[in-house]
């Protein structure tokens, strides 16, 4: 294939057997950056010298007896949130335009270990709180499948980057979709981790801090082995933790699509998908029963809204920490206005952000409770397949998150409604994979969410690369060949 859009571990097979060299490869996507990366707005950051200088480190480490690693060589970019020593962490906010790393989070730490070449940083929204990734900072990064339109966020920089051949392999963030969402506009891969099992470490603003509930760190990729691959590198405590620690996640041993039992939604009437999305959801279903799957139409037993409720009111409770002390007071004057039941977006976000520890507690403990229906649900079902958002990429929309509105089968829904598809599983810590799945009748890449139980990432992955070897695999973007 084109290296442009070769998997990570292609790249990686065609150094070390000299096929490519380090230098050569890094200097191709410097050049596919400095070509098509004005048309996308992808990557932000530039490393360029630096990582020049290590790649030809990585070439004389080819002729020495050191072992080289496992993407020895591989030019990749991180989500600016990742702390790279001397580039600039800003989260988009221009208040840290000038907050240059000194330390690298443990997360590149231990990509660079396996032999990535880090050249760069890509776009996030401000504070990476939207579903859009622009910010007054690096402007407005653009959907390589239609540049008026958003590859979504946070990480939309990163899936962007991947899909126009920008980069190698992406590491991204996710605490309401912000590596499924861009992995679903843009046509890639991406893997949402099992809360806890790979460190967030120096993924901020400070130089450290601690990690935020639901949030978590994961690859996005061309390929649905690179995400394995990725996870096996960044996955394991941080450098708080003794050395001695291991996470073993279980291994998934299956082989065939046959061999697993998947149930799908395709929709909810809190949370509606509109058809373009879930057609081809349908269209994978049919597939897999004709593949021998025990294929099914079932989720857990729980009520929507209530999940949405608890998902939206945890997240920005997670998300609050990073407020000033005034920013703090004014939420909670807000939040005095607001009624207690008013479940709109801005309201349920003012109460979760300004929730008591008590309330916290409380809620923490529903969440458990959320925890025993998904795993009563799993002792039946291997995967569970939805959509990963209710739309394919929409236009750009300059309006603030809690004013917009999405068109889905011709009816106006509130713009954060669809976040219910990353709450369903993400408060409750499971991991899910998202695979390209097909395209809209204007051309746009949909994505299928693979959910399984938690700790059974290597579970969701599996079943992902079962599905780009049978079903459908990346398909670069017309015009950044």
């Amino acid at each position: 294939m084109e290296l442009a859009f070769a998997s990570a571990r292609e790249i990686a097979r065609r150094i070390r057997n000299h096929e490519l060299g380090c230098v050569e490869a890094l200097d191709y996507f410097i050049g596919r950056v400095e070509r098509y990366d004005p048309l996308i707005n992808a990557v932000v950051v530039h490393d360029f010298d630096r990582a020049r200088e290590r790649a030809r480190s990585l070439d004389r480490r080819r002729t020495e007896s050191d072992p080289p690693g496992p993407l020895h060589g591989v030019p990749m970019t991180v989500k600016e949130c990742f702390q790279l020593t001397g580039t600039p962490t800003t989260f988009g906010v221009t208040a840290y335009r000038d907050n240059i790393a000194r330390a690298n989070a443990v997360a590149v730490d231990r990509l660079l270990y396996a032999g990535a070449n880090i050249f760069g940083k890509t776009n996030v929204p401000p504070w990476l709180a939207d579903g859009q990734s622009a910010n007054p900072i690096y402007g407005r990064t653009n959907n390589p499948w239609s540049l008026d339109r958003t590859p979504g966020g946070s990480s939309g920089g990163s899936a962007a980057a991947l899909a126009a051949g920008l980069t190698g392999l992406e590491l991204g963030s996710d605490i309401a979709s912000s590596i499924r969402n861009p992995a679903h506009y843009c046509g890639v891969f991406g893997h949402k981790t099992t809360w806890g099992i790979a460190s967030p470490y120096r993924k901020s603003l400070a130089e450290s801090a601690p990690p935020d509930d639901i949030s978590v760190i994961g690859p996005l990729a061309r390929s649905a082995g690179d995400l394995e691959l990725a996870l096996s590198i960044v996955a394991g405590p941080d450098e708080a933790v003794p050395s001695n620690v291991r996470i073993g996640l279980p291994v998934e041993s299956r082989t065939r699509l046959a061999e697993f039992r998947v149930a799908f939604a395709y929709d909810d009437a809190f949370a509606p998908v509109d058809d373009e999305v879930s057609a081809p959801l349908r269209a994978l279903a049919d597939a897999l029963r004709e593949a021998g799957a025990d294929v099914r139409e079932a989720r857990p037993d729980l009520d929507s809204e209530y999940c949405y409720r608890v998902y939206m009111t945890l997240m920005r409770a997670a998300s609050a920490g990073r407020a000033s002390d005034g920013e703090f007071a004014q939420l909670q004057e807000q939040a005095a206005t607001v009624s207690t039941s008013a479940s709109d977006m801005r309201s349920t976000a003012l109460r979760g952000a300004t929730l008591t520890h008590r309330d916290w507690l409380r809620l923490n403990g529903e969440r458990r409770g959320i925890q025993d229906r998904w795993r009563a649900f799993f002792e039946d079902v291997d995967v569970f397949l939805c959509p990963p958002l209710a739309t394919a990429a929409h236009l750009h929309m300059p309006e603030e998150p809690a004013r917009r509105a999405l068109t889905i089968n011709g009816k106006q829904v509130p713009y954060g409604r669809q976040l219910f598809w990353a709450g369903h599983s993400g408060v409750a810590y499971l991991p899910a994979t998202v695979a390209p799945l097909g395209r809209t009748p204007g051309g746009l890449p949909t994505g299928v969410q693979i959910v399984g139980p938690q700790y059974h990432d290597l579970r969701c992955i599996r079943f992902a690369q079962l599905l780009e070897q049978h079903y459908r695999a990346f398909e670069p973007p017309p015009g950044f060949d």
